[in-house]
Protein backbone atom coordinates (compact mmCIF):
# COMPACT_ATOMS: atom_id res chain seq x y z
CA UNK A 1 0.00 0.00 0.00
CA UNK A 2 1.47 3.40 -0.98
CA UNK A 3 0.68 7.02 0.67
CA UNK A 4 1.84 9.96 -1.36
CA UNK A 5 2.84 13.03 0.82
CA UNK A 6 2.42 16.21 -0.47
CA UNK A 7 5.51 17.94 0.71
CA UNK A 8 8.44 16.37 1.75
CA UNK A 9 9.65 18.01 4.44
CA UNK A 10 11.10 16.73 8.04
CA UNK A 11 7.57 15.85 8.97
CA UNK A 12 7.03 13.67 5.59
CA UNK A 13 10.66 12.20 6.12
CA UNK A 14 9.05 11.38 9.73
CA UNK A 15 5.95 9.64 8.26
CA UNK A 16 7.67 7.49 6.14
CA UNK A 17 10.31 6.72 8.95
CA UNK A 18 6.93 5.34 11.12
CA UNK A 19 4.96 3.55 8.38
CA UNK A 20 7.81 1.54 7.01
CA UNK A 21 7.62 -0.73 10.26
CA UNK A 22 3.97 -1.07 9.10
CA UNK A 23 4.89 -2.43 5.33
CA UNK A 24 3.63 0.60 3.83
CA UNK A 25 5.48 2.33 0.92
CA UNK A 26 5.61 6.44 0.10
CA UNK A 27 5.54 8.67 -2.61
CA UNK A 28 6.36 12.50 -1.88
CA UNK A 29 6.18 15.70 -3.82
CA UNK A 30 8.20 18.65 -3.35
CA UNK A 31 9.93 21.54 -5.13
CA UNK A 32 13.02 20.86 -3.64
CA UNK A 33 15.70 17.99 -4.84
CA UNK A 34 17.29 18.44 -1.42
CA UNK A 35 13.91 17.95 0.51
CA UNK A 36 14.29 15.78 3.78
CA UNK A 37 11.74 12.94 3.18
CA UNK A 38 13.89 12.25 -0.56
CA UNK A 39 16.86 10.50 1.67
CA UNK A 40 13.96 8.04 3.03
CA UNK A 41 11.04 7.80 0.00
CA UNK A 42 10.73 8.65 -3.60
CA UNK A 43 10.48 11.77 -4.74
CA UNK A 44 8.64 13.86 -7.52
CA UNK A 45 10.49 17.35 -8.37
CA UNK A 46 7.92 20.02 -8.90
CA UNK A 47 5.30 22.68 -7.54
CA UNK A 48 2.35 21.91 -5.55
CA UNK A 49 0.57 23.31 -8.16
CA UNK A 50 1.46 21.02 -10.86
CA UNK A 51 -1.46 19.14 -11.60
CA UNK A 52 0.66 16.37 -13.43
CA UNK A 53 2.39 15.31 -11.10
CA UNK A 54 -0.56 15.71 -8.40
CA UNK A 55 -2.28 13.13 -11.17
CA UNK A 56 0.86 10.85 -11.03
CA UNK A 57 0.71 10.52 -7.03
CA UNK A 58 -3.01 10.01 -7.22
CA UNK A 59 -2.55 7.22 -9.77
CA UNK A 60 0.27 5.36 -7.81
CA UNK A 61 -1.20 6.20 -4.19
CA UNK A 62 -3.72 4.90 -1.96
CA UNK A 63 -4.18 7.93 -0.08
CA UNK A 64 -2.27 11.63 -0.50
CA UNK A 65 -1.81 13.46 2.89
CA UNK A 66 0.38 16.80 3.76
CA UNK A 67 3.06 17.68 5.71
CA UNK A 68 2.79 21.53 5.35
CA UNK A 69 -0.69 23.36 5.87
CA UNK A 70 -0.08 25.75 3.10
CA UNK A 71 0.09 23.41 0.66
CA UNK A 72 -2.72 25.09 -2.29
CA UNK A 73 -6.15 23.52 -1.10
CA UNK A 74 -7.28 24.63 -4.61
CA UNK A 75 -4.67 22.10 -6.46
CA UNK A 76 -5.49 19.10 -4.28
CA UNK A 77 -9.44 19.90 -4.36
CA UNK A 78 -8.68 19.72 -8.11
CA UNK A 79 -7.01 16.54 -7.81
CA UNK A 80 -9.61 14.78 -5.96
CA UNK A 81 -12.48 16.39 -8.12
CA UNK A 82 -10.79 15.04 -11.53
CA UNK A 83 -9.08 11.73 -10.45
CA UNK A 84 -11.00 10.48 -7.06
CA UNK A 85 -7.52 11.05 -5.55
CA UNK A 86 -8.92 10.33 -1.47
CA UNK A 87 -7.58 13.09 0.55
CA UNK A 88 -6.47 12.97 4.32
CA UNK A 89 -7.25 15.19 5.96
CA UNK A 90 -10.14 16.84 4.47
CA UNK A 91 -9.95 19.81 2.18
CA UNK A 92 -12.35 22.16 4.05
CA UNK A 93 -9.71 21.73 7.27
CA UNK A 94 -6.78 22.35 5.31
CA UNK A 95 -8.88 25.16 3.84
CA UNK A 96 -9.74 27.09 7.41
CA UNK A 97 -6.09 26.08 8.51
CA UNK A 98 -4.73 28.18 5.98
CA UNK A 99 -6.78 31.61 6.35
CA UNK A 100 -6.50 33.14 9.82
CA UNK A 101 -9.70 34.89 9.57
CA UNK A 102 -11.44 31.42 8.76
CA UNK A 103 -9.52 30.21 11.35
CA UNK A 104 -11.18 32.80 13.82
CA UNK A 105 -14.89 31.99 12.70
CA UNK A 106 -14.56 28.53 12.93
CA UNK A 107 -13.40 28.77 16.85
CA UNK A 108 -16.17 31.41 17.59
CA UNK A 109 -18.72 29.46 15.57
CA UNK A 110 -17.62 25.28 17.85
CA UNK A 111 -17.53 28.29 21.41
CA UNK A 112 -13.84 27.82 21.68
CA UNK A 113 -12.44 30.72 23.21
CA UNK A 114 -9.96 33.13 21.32
CA UNK A 115 -9.01 36.34 21.17
CA UNK A 116 -10.77 39.37 20.08
CA UNK A 117 -9.94 39.95 16.29
CA UNK A 118 -11.24 42.31 13.30
CA UNK A 119 -10.49 41.37 9.60
CA UNK A 120 -8.51 43.80 8.01
CA UNK A 121 -7.76 45.22 3.91
CA UNK A 122 -6.96 49.20 4.74
CA UNK A 123 -5.11 51.68 6.67
CA UNK A 124 -8.86 52.98 7.70
CA UNK A 125 -10.11 49.38 8.57
CA UNK A 126 -6.55 48.97 10.53
CA UNK A 127 -7.59 52.15 12.46
CA UNK A 128 -11.33 50.91 13.03
CA UNK A 129 -9.76 47.46 14.44
CA UNK A 130 -6.68 48.99 16.79
CA UNK A 131 -9.69 51.87 18.20
CA UNK A 132 -12.42 49.09 18.96
CA UNK A 133 -9.78 45.98 20.21
CA UNK A 134 -6.70 48.72 21.39
CA UNK A 135 -3.30 48.09 21.75
CA UNK A 136 -0.78 46.19 21.97
CA UNK A 137 -2.10 43.95 19.46
CA UNK A 138 -0.94 41.91 16.06
CA UNK A 139 -1.06 42.33 12.59
CA UNK A 140 -0.77 39.24 10.82
CA UNK A 141 -1.06 37.98 7.35
CA UNK A 142 -4.16 36.18 6.82
CA UNK A 143 -2.12 33.52 4.96
CA UNK A 144 1.02 32.12 4.63
CA UNK A 145 1.78 32.89 8.01
CA UNK A 146 4.61 30.45 10.31
CA UNK A 147 7.34 30.26 12.45
CA UNK A 148 6.77 34.02 13.34
CA UNK A 149 6.67 34.97 10.21
CA UNK A 150 4.14 37.19 8.63
CA UNK A 151 3.12 39.22 11.83
CA UNK A 152 4.08 42.56 13.74
CA UNK A 153 3.26 44.01 16.99
CA UNK A 154 1.50 47.14 17.20
CA UNK A 155 1.97 48.96 20.23
CA UNK A 156 2.24 53.06 18.76
CA UNK A 157 0.49 54.34 15.62
CA UNK A 158 4.24 54.28 14.33
CA UNK A 159 4.21 50.76 14.88
CA UNK A 160 0.79 50.59 12.72
CA UNK A 161 2.25 52.76 9.71
CA UNK A 162 5.24 50.55 9.07
CA UNK A 163 3.47 47.65 9.52
CA UNK A 164 0.93 48.11 7.14
CA UNK A 165 3.88 49.48 4.46
CA UNK A 166 5.69 45.84 5.35
CA UNK A 167 2.29 43.79 5.24
CA UNK A 168 -0.91 45.95 4.19
CA UNK A 169 -0.09 44.42 -0.06
CA UNK A 170 -1.90 40.90 1.23
CA UNK A 171 -5.16 40.84 3.49
CA UNK A 172 -4.71 40.82 7.31
CA UNK A 173 -6.09 40.37 10.55
CA UNK A 174 -5.56 42.90 13.56
CA UNK A 175 -5.99 41.11 16.98
CA UNK A 176 -5.37 42.03 21.13
CA UNK A 177 -1.99 40.92 22.58
CA UNK A 178 -2.78 38.16 25.06
CA UNK A 179 -0.27 38.38 27.64
CA UNK A 180 0.10 34.76 28.12
CA UNK A 181 1.50 33.17 31.01
CA UNK A 182 2.45 30.04 29.00
CA UNK A 183 1.43 28.27 26.07
CA UNK A 184 0.21 24.83 25.23
CA UNK A 185 -0.92 22.66 22.75
CA UNK A 186 -2.69 19.41 22.47
CA UNK A 187 -3.05 16.92 19.00
CA UNK A 188 -5.25 14.30 18.32
CA UNK A 189 -6.26 11.67 15.56
CA UNK A 190 -9.52 10.61 14.20
CA UNK A 191 -10.01 7.29 12.21
CA UNK A 192 -12.08 6.84 9.19
CA UNK A 193 -14.64 5.11 11.08
CA UNK A 194 -14.92 8.14 13.83
CA UNK A 195 -12.55 6.62 16.48
CA UNK A 196 -10.76 9.08 18.53
CA UNK A 197 -6.98 8.96 20.12
CA UNK A 198 -5.72 12.20 21.77
CA UNK A 199 -2.65 12.83 23.57
CA UNK A 200 -1.52 14.82 26.57
CA UNK A 201 -1.26 17.96 26.81
CA UNK A 202 1.75 19.80 25.82
CA UNK A 203 3.81 22.50 27.16
CA UNK A 204 5.88 25.05 24.85
CA UNK A 205 8.40 27.80 24.61
CA UNK A 206 9.06 29.71 21.61
CA UNK A 207 11.95 31.64 20.92
CA UNK A 208 11.83 34.41 18.30
CA UNK A 209 8.57 33.27 16.56
CA UNK A 210 9.92 29.22 16.58
CA UNK A 211 9.07 26.52 18.68
CA UNK A 212 12.16 25.52 20.78
CA UNK A 213 11.24 23.39 23.63
CA UNK A 214 8.19 21.05 24.03
CA UNK A 215 7.11 19.23 27.82
CA UNK A 216 5.02 16.56 28.26
CA UNK A 217 2.49 15.66 29.61
CA UNK A 218 1.57 19.61 30.96
CA UNK A 219 -0.41 21.16 32.99
CA UNK A 220 -3.57 20.33 35.38
CA UNK A 221 -5.98 17.78 34.44
CA UNK A 222 -8.56 20.83 33.69
CA UNK A 223 -6.63 21.97 31.13
CA UNK A 224 -6.25 18.36 29.52
CA UNK A 225 -10.21 18.35 30.10
CA UNK A 226 -10.71 21.58 28.26
CA UNK A 227 -8.01 21.40 25.26
CA UNK A 228 -9.41 17.99 24.76
CA UNK A 229 -12.52 19.06 24.33
CA UNK A 230 -12.13 22.12 22.06
CA UNK A 231 -9.88 19.54 19.86
CA UNK A 232 -13.00 16.98 19.65
CA UNK A 233 -15.27 19.80 18.61
CA UNK A 234 -13.13 20.16 15.68
CA UNK A 235 -12.21 17.17 15.01
CA UNK A 236 -15.98 16.18 14.65
CA UNK A 237 -17.21 19.37 12.93
CA UNK A 238 -14.96 18.08 10.05
CA UNK A 239 -15.22 14.62 9.92
CA UNK A 240 -12.06 14.55 10.45
CA UNK A 241 -9.35 12.16 9.17
CA UNK A 242 -5.92 12.20 10.56
CA UNK A 243 -3.91 14.35 13.20
CA UNK A 244 -4.55 17.41 14.56
CA UNK A 245 -3.60 19.84 16.03
CA UNK A 246 -4.72 23.11 18.32
CA UNK A 247 -2.20 25.59 19.73
CA UNK A 248 -3.11 27.60 23.04
CA UNK A 249 -2.24 30.26 25.11
CA UNK A 250 -2.64 30.08 28.48
CA UNK A 251 -3.87 32.85 30.98
CA UNK A 252 -5.17 33.06 34.46
CA UNK A 253 -5.81 29.52 34.16
CA UNK A 254 -7.94 29.73 30.96
CA UNK A 255 -7.40 28.54 27.36
CA UNK A 256 -7.28 30.69 24.77
CA UNK A 257 -7.20 29.19 21.05
CA UNK A 258 -4.34 30.80 18.88
CA UNK A 259 -4.29 28.63 15.70
CA UNK A 260 -5.12 25.01 14.30
CA UNK A 261 -2.77 23.09 12.42
CA UNK A 262 -4.09 20.01 10.20
CA UNK A 263 -1.05 17.86 9.95
CA UNK A 264 1.45 16.23 12.35
CA UNK A 265 3.03 18.93 14.38
CA UNK A 266 6.23 20.18 15.66
CA UNK A 267 4.90 19.72 19.55
CA UNK A 268 4.31 16.14 18.52
CA UNK A 269 7.62 15.12 17.80
CA UNK A 270 7.98 14.19 21.59
CA UNK A 271 5.72 11.20 20.56
CA UNK A 272 7.95 9.62 19.09
CA UNK A 273 10.26 7.80 22.12
CA UNK A 274 7.29 9.14 24.62
CA UNK A 275 3.67 8.11 23.99
CA UNK A 276 2.65 4.38 23.28
CA UNK A 277 1.99 5.32 19.50
CA UNK A 278 4.04 8.31 17.58
CA UNK A 279 1.52 10.98 16.16
CA UNK A 280 3.43 9.75 12.85
CA UNK A 281 2.26 6.19 13.22
CA UNK A 282 -1.18 7.31 14.35
CA UNK A 283 -1.57 9.90 11.38
CA UNK A 284 -0.99 6.97 9.08
CA UNK A 285 -2.92 4.68 10.56
CA UNK A 286 -5.88 6.88 10.57
CA UNK A 287 -5.91 8.14 6.96
CA UNK A 288 -5.72 4.20 5.75
CA UNK A 289 -8.49 2.96 8.07
CA UNK A 290 -6.48 1.31 10.75
CA UNK A 291 -7.70 0.95 14.10
CA UNK A 292 -5.32 3.90 16.19
CA UNK A 293 -2.77 3.39 18.66
CA UNK A 294 -2.92 4.09 22.29
CA UNK A 295 -1.77 7.48 23.25
CA UNK A 296 -1.11 7.42 26.71
CA UNK A 297 2.97 9.04 27.55
CA UNK A 298 5.15 6.44 29.10
CA UNK A 299 6.85 8.89 30.90
CA UNK A 300 7.84 12.95 31.39
CA UNK A 301 9.37 13.84 28.01
CA UNK A 302 11.07 16.80 26.51
CA UNK A 303 11.81 17.78 23.10
CA UNK A 304 14.27 20.47 22.33
CA UNK A 305 14.68 22.04 18.37
CA UNK A 306 17.83 22.22 16.74
CA UNK A 307 18.50 25.50 15.20
CA UNK A 308 20.68 26.94 12.54
CA UNK A 309 23.26 24.33 12.93
CA UNK A 310 23.43 20.74 13.86
CA UNK A 311 25.52 20.41 17.17
CA UNK A 312 28.80 17.99 17.87
CA UNK A 313 26.62 14.63 17.33
CA UNK A 314 29.17 13.18 20.11
CA UNK A 315 28.51 15.59 22.48
CA UNK A 316 24.57 15.77 22.40
CA UNK A 317 24.62 11.66 22.26
CA UNK A 318 26.90 12.06 25.46
CA UNK A 319 24.00 13.11 27.73
CA UNK A 320 22.31 9.45 28.36
CA UNK A 321 19.06 8.64 27.01
CA UNK A 322 19.35 11.42 24.84
CA UNK A 323 17.33 10.39 21.21
CA UNK A 324 18.43 12.11 18.04
CA UNK A 325 16.89 12.93 14.91
CA UNK A 326 18.79 14.95 12.49
CA UNK A 327 16.64 15.82 9.09
CA UNK A 328 19.54 15.81 6.87
CA UNK A 329 19.41 19.40 6.02
CA UNK A 330 22.25 21.98 5.44
CA UNK A 331 22.23 24.71 8.26
CA UNK A 332 20.71 27.92 8.22
CA UNK A 333 19.90 30.75 10.56
CA UNK A 334 16.61 29.97 11.73
CA UNK A 335 16.15 26.53 9.96
CA UNK A 336 14.71 24.02 12.18
CA UNK A 337 17.83 21.11 11.41
CA UNK A 338 16.72 18.01 13.55
CA UNK A 339 15.35 17.49 17.42
CA UNK A 340 16.26 15.64 20.45
CA UNK A 341 13.91 14.43 23.16
CA UNK A 342 14.54 12.17 26.29
CA UNK A 343 11.80 10.61 28.41
CA UNK A 344 12.54 10.22 32.58
CA UNK A 345 10.02 8.84 34.70
CA UNK A 346 9.30 11.73 36.65
CA UNK A 347 8.83 15.36 36.07
CA UNK A 348 11.70 16.66 38.25
CA UNK A 349 13.86 14.73 36.58
CA UNK A 350 13.13 15.23 33.32
CA UNK A 351 13.07 19.27 33.95
CA UNK A 352 16.97 18.91 35.63
CA UNK A 353 17.70 16.42 32.35
CA UNK A 354 16.33 19.14 29.98
CA UNK A 355 17.85 21.82 31.62
CA UNK A 356 21.64 20.83 31.65
CA UNK A 357 20.64 20.03 28.11
CA UNK A 358 19.73 23.35 27.02
CA UNK A 359 22.52 24.97 29.16
CA UNK A 360 25.00 22.81 26.96
CA UNK A 361 23.04 23.72 23.61
CA UNK A 362 22.94 26.99 24.68
CA UNK A 363 19.44 27.26 23.94
CA UNK A 364 18.20 30.42 26.06
CA UNK A 365 14.41 29.37 27.43
CA UNK A 366 13.09 28.25 30.45
CA UNK A 367 11.76 24.93 30.87
CA UNK A 368 7.81 25.77 30.96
Amino acid sequence: MTVGIVGAGQLGRMLALAGYPLGLDFLCLDPSREAPAGAVAPLLTGAFTDLRLLRVLARRCEVLTFDWENVPAASLREVARLHGARICPPIPALAAGQDRVAEKRLFERLKIPTTRWRAVSSRAELARAIARIGVPGMLKTRRLGYDGKGQAVIRTGADAERAWDRLGRAPLLYEEWVPFDCEASIIGARSRRGELGIYPLCGNVHGEGILRLTCAPFGPRRWQRAAAAYLTRVLEHFRYTGILTLEFFVRRGRLIANEMAPRVHNSGHWTIEGAATSQFENHLRAILGLPLGATHALGHSAMINLIGLMPPRAALLAHPGVHLHDYGKRPRPDRKVGHCTLVEPSAARRDARTARLLEDLAVGVRIP
